[in-house]
């Protein structure tokens, strides 16, 4: 199976490009982002050596199908979709924070609760918390959008202080912010799935705000299936969950937290076929449909034309 890695387009009215972790972004005319979701894969914010197959694609439609399933709650910046690891879309000023929303006590959340912290980004957390265990209510611990290496949390009064977001735009994003996450819930449910934790990323355009980039895909977002969610939570046991982190634990279980000193482990095509698995298995869950393979040869020069065919006839 072959996976897309890297991507060098040269576009009608390309006027930038920007490499991302996981997507590449061809800015055209200042007008429109072509966001093309590659099969490369980060994780402790490092991209890992090998590229996973189907991965963009399956990233790239469930975003789509999440923006499409949003649309009545926040304007977003979804044109269209000309390729299976393509969406087009309104370029918007982004806002330098990313608005996390948690759910459960899991995570990054739950490493720093257990070490003995109880406030996350201003947020105040209950004694005697366990791991995966449901908050009251979901709260939102937002980060700064680092251009490089970790993205710090900071606080909504941090934010709105230090000028990153203004105070009523934070506020609508906020308010943005719980109904997508209520959306994705009740959508996650309806599955047979827990949305745990997810986040959201905005921008603004002619003084409005939008929602942008991906939504509720296993890279942005961690899910728990519902069966069963209870019982191990009762026991003490691991959630069985359909998100990233799966590669993140096996990436610890082999020592690898991108820390001076650790030594990439090797990733074999067998584990990046498991892990392509277990990202159909997601989007055949979330989205209710079968995942349909797209061809899977000369990637580059599908997405080229089904991109350029699309520019060409706006």
């Amino acid at each position: 199976m072959s996976a897309l890695t890297r991507t060098d387009f040269n576009f009608k009215g390309q006027k930038s490009v920007y490499h991302g972790k996981v997507r590449d972004v061809y800015n055209i005319n200042d007008e429109l982002l072509v966001m093309v979701a590659t099969d490369r894969i980060s994780a402790f914010d490092v991209i890992l050596p090998k590229g996973i197959p189907f991965k963009g694609q399956v990233l790239n439609q469930i975003a789509a199908s999440f923006l499409d399933a949003t649309s009545d709650i926040v304007p977003n910046w979804k044109l269209a979709t000309p390729d299976p690891m393509v969406t087009v879309g309104l370029k918007c000023e982004g806002f330098r924070v990313e608005m996390i929303i948690r759910g459960y006590l899991t995570g990054s959340a739950w490493r720093d609760y257990k070490a003995g912290c109880r406030e996350i980004c201003g947020v105040k957390l209950p004694e005697g918390m366990r791991e995966n265990e449901k908050f009251p209510t979901p709260i939102i611990t937002p980060t700064t959008k680092a251009e490089e290496g970790h993205d710090l949390n900071i606080s909504k009064e941090e934010i709105i202080a230090q000028g990153y977001v203004s105070k009523e735009d934070y506020e609508q994003m906020e308010k943005y912010t719980y109904a997508l996450f209520q959306r994705g819930t009740e959508i996650a449910a309806s599955k047979g799935l827990i949305l745990v934790d997810t986040k959201y990323e905005f921008g603004k355009k002619d003084g409005k705000v939008y929602l942008i980039d991906e939504i509720h895909t296993p890279d942005s977002s961690r899910y728990f299936y519902a069966e069963g969610y209870e019982e191990k939570f009762a026991k003490g046991e691991p959630q069985k969950q359909l998100s990233k982190e799966f590669v993140r634990q096996w990436l610890i279980e082999h020592n690898f937290m991108n820390e001076p000193g650790q030594v990439m482990p090797e990733i074999t095509d067998e584990y990046a076929e498991s892990v392509s698995e277990r990202y159909i298995e997601l989007y055949e869950h979330i989205v209710g449909e079968k995942f349909v393979k797209a061809e899977d040869t000369d990637l580059a020069d599908r997405i080229e034309k089904n991109v350029s065919d699309y520019l060409a006839n706006l």
